[in-house]
């Protein structure tokens, strides 16, 4: 089935199925889990200062030995190494690495709640007729490689997204919190400031960062803290193949939120199918 063809799905809708999937998350962090350091908030206006306000860092505990041996987080986590930060690098995935992206997908759309309701709804809206075509499609769209630079498969939905990349000499993409703790942890990453924070108690909660990886600045780095890799990946999905390219306006615990998804226009897959280029929660 081509996405393309008329999606039907209502902004109430959107409403409720992201109602559902947030409260479907058994596998985000509890406050005992974890507990985060948000340290200096800035203007707007002062988001490109690239001046380091936070002397600790942002993660001060993560109870990785029960958070992270859940069968999602530890797919997540075997795929961020698989990926070259820079842009202009190609990206090869050996048979494993290819095999893991299908775990993750397998772990996270058939394995979860979250998962398996996100389905359930897309297939009742006939964009996809069976989990197979949702899983082969969701592959496609965010693991299938195109280029950034250099006329070099070097980038992908996953990794601007969920591992992050370096372009024109700043940091493109990286919205995932998993990854930044586990820099931040390795002392590749150094965070800054930030210049929101979400209005929910408790975890997922939003935040718009400013970070230095490894020599190179983001200026807004918007994250869901605190969400299993699961939700993350059904809300950037939903609002891809509801709402490409668009804002896309959910409600989660009873607050609005928005995602703004992006989709690359220079390649396609399949029937004139399109790549993400970007996903992640709107920072106002």
């Amino acid at each position: 089935g081509n996405v393309s063809a008329q999606v039907s799905i209502t902004n109430e809708e959107l409403k409720e199925i992201s109602e559902l999937l947030f409260s479907l998350d058994k596998n985000k962090a509890r406050p005992s889990e974890l507990i985060i350091n948000p340290q200096r908030l800035i203007p707007n206006s002062e988001t490109n200062q690239k001046v380091d306000l936070s002397t600790e860092p942002l993660y001060t505990f993560v109870d990785e030995a029960n958070l992270f041996t859940r069968p999602t987080y530890a797919a997540l986590i075997n795929l961020l190494d698989n990926y070259n930060r820079m842009t202009g690098t190609a990206e090869h995935f050996t048979k494993e690495q290819v095999a893991e992206q299908e775990a993750f997908l397998k772990k996270v759309v058939a394995g979860t709640e979250i998962g398996r309701q996100l389905s359930t709804f897309l297939l009742a809206k006939g964009v996809y007729t069976s989990e197979a075509e949702l899983i082969q499609d969701l592959q496609m769209m965010w693991f299938g490689l195109y280029s950034r630079n250099k006329g070099q498969l070097d980038s992908s939905g996953f990794e601007h997204t969920f591992v992050g990349e370096i372009k024109s000499s700043k940091v493109s993409g990286f919205h995932n919190w998993v990854q930044f703790y586990l820099l931040e942890k390795r002392g590749q990453l150094n965070y800054y400031s930030h210049n929101f924070d979400g209005p929910w108690a408790g975890f997922p909660d939003i935040l718009g960062m400013q970070f230095n990886w490894n020599g190179f600045f983001k200026e807004v780095g918007s994250a869901f803290i605190g969400s299993s890799p699961e939700f993350d990946f059904a809300v950037y999905s939903l609002c891809y193949i509801a709402r490409p390219g668009k804002m896309c306006h959910l409600s989660l615990g009873g607050k609005a939120q928005s995602i703004q998804t992006y989709t690359w226009t220079n390649s396609f897959y399949g029937d004139g199918k399109k790549f993400i280029a970007s996903a992640y929660p709107v920072s106002p």
